[in-house]
């Protein structure tokens, strides 16, 4: 099972980085996009933390 989890690794890994180098601008975007959903959901939770403590 240790084998079958390396190589998923390893083929995520091939993928990503064919890609970042055959579509750079995407895979920014695809970045800028992640960010942008971690920034909303712990913003969110702020927004929840903060309304818990009013």
């Amino acid at each position: 099972m240790k084998w079958l989890k390396k190589a998923v690794l390893t083929l995520v890994v091939i993928f990503v980085a064919f890609y970042l180098f055959s579509r750079p601008e995407d895979s920014a975007e695809a970045v800028r996009n992640a960010f942008e959903a971690v920034g909303t959901g712990v913003g969110s939770l702020v927004t929840f933390f903060t309304s818990l403590s009013a």
